[in-house]
């Protein structure tokens, strides 16, 4: 996909500025375990029963949240790896370029919207 450099650039910043969002989330409900990979944190609030059941509760939305934060970030440093390899905007399925709104409105987008579609 021929995109001007300008283009780039500013998707580029965007991917980086939600890239430090997502890592700053990530610092706030999860342990870094190793690199790219994180742990739901277990906040311990007492040993009543009812706050066992509310530190499962708790566990169990920051595990969730953990495993959409580490794709979407995942998602994040590939979008800007293939900026840099010259291959962003192009859809992994069909190998034909991502429509230039598709990416303004969803930078890290993998694949064309007819695909897309497709896939659900």
């Amino acid at each position: 996909m021929k995109t001007d450099a300008k283009f780039l650039e500013e998707r580029k910043q965007e991917l980086l500025k939600r890239r430090e969002e997502l890592l700053s989330e990530l610092k706030e409900d999860t342990v870094q375990v190793a690199d790219n990979d994180y742990s739901a944190k277990f906040v311990d609030l007492g040993e009543k029963e009812d706050e066992n059941a509310a530190e499962v509760a708790l566990f169990e939305k920051n595990l969730s949240l953990e495993k959409t934060l580490e794709v979407s970030l995942y998602n994040v440093n590939r979008a800007i790896k293939k900026i840099a390899d010259g291959k962003y905007g192009i859809c992994e399925k069909c190998g034909s370029a991502i429509n230039p709104d598709r990416l303004k409105a969803f930078p890290s987008a993998t694949a064309c919207m007819d695909c897309k579609r497709k896939a659900l």
